[in-house]
């Protein structure tokens, strides 16, 4: 028997190609889009140059250093968003029915949610992030080591599995909660947003959720410290810097339990 996770990816990529061969038709308007994408993608960073423009230091942090948070976790975001952005609007499907069809088909349904009206333009988002690594990293006043230069493309690989485990999930809370497209977003977006700025800037019960309920400090926050060579405001232990891909495997392993779970108890429009 064939295993089904190479198959999904296999159909994901065929899914997402046709997709983008639609969009590929109308190469001004494409290009268009993407340029748009990118620069209202890039009106964070813009914000944070202005916050700067009027403060030397922000929660005890330079202006590189905060460029260094915003540009992996908006790398981190943008790539989950991108491959599973959409799982959020299985509430709708479910609304119209839509899912009873998909649920026929010889593909996952997460993978025809996930990839539905797949489009470049999404791609945009990956550019602000980049250019803004780009420039902060080498100017980030650390010592480079083997150790730091790795951590690098290992904390954007753990946080965009992080966030992707959250995609899924949101869009696994709408197997009940079918109108929470909006509430669920709070987790998303919102999430990627507190992790665009040092959580030292935030009280200290959010910094304690962020870290132990929802854990977005994984994303980046935990090992931007060992980067950075700064001590954790909330003394955990150094071992903590190191355990990006631990909760990125035990969030997306939580993740598709609730999928299977609201997939399993889900009852069709017509029952």
């Amino acid at each position: 028997m064939a295993d089904p996770v190479p198959r999904n990816v296999r159909m994901y990529g065929l899914l997402a190609w046709t997709w983008i061969r639609a969009a590929a038709q109308y190469p001004v308007s494409l290009i268009l889009l993407c340029l748009s994408t990118a620069f209202i993608t890039g009106l964070d960073a813009l914000a944070i140059v202005l916050l700067f423009a009027h403060a030397e230091r922000i929660a005890g942090f330079g202006a590189e250093e905060v460029l260094f948070l915003y540009g992996t976790s908006a790398l981190s975001f943008a790539l989950s968003d991108c491959l599973l952005g959409t799982a959020d609007r299985l509430g709708q499907h479910v609304r119209d029915g839509t899912l009873d069809a998909m649920l026929v088909r010889p593909v996952s349904p997460l993978v025809q949610v996930a990839a539905e009206e797949f489009t470049p333009r999404r791609a945009g988002k990956l550019v602000p992030a980049v250019l803004v690594l780009v420039f902060a990293l080498p100017r980030l006043d650390v010592t480079w080591t083997a150790g730091r230069a790795a951590m690098i493309p290992l904390m954007v690989v753990a946080g965009a599995a992080i966030f992707a485990g959250l995609w899924v999930m949101v869009g696994a809370a709408q197997f009940v909660l079918v109108e929470s497209h909006g509430a669920t977003k709070s987790l998303t977006y919102g999430g990627a947003f507190l992790t665009q700025y040092p959580p030292t800037m935030f009280a200290r019960d959010l910094v304690r959720g962020a870290t132990f309920v929802v854990p977005l400090a994984f994303v980046n926050w935990q090992p931007a410290l060992y980067v950075l060579d700064r001590p954790d405001p909330l003394g955990l232990p150094d071992a903590a810097r190191f355990a990006s891909p631990a909760v990125a495997v035990a969030v997306c392993a939580a993740a598709a339990v609730a999928w299977r779970t609201g997939l399993r108890h889900y009852r069709s429009t017509g029952s």
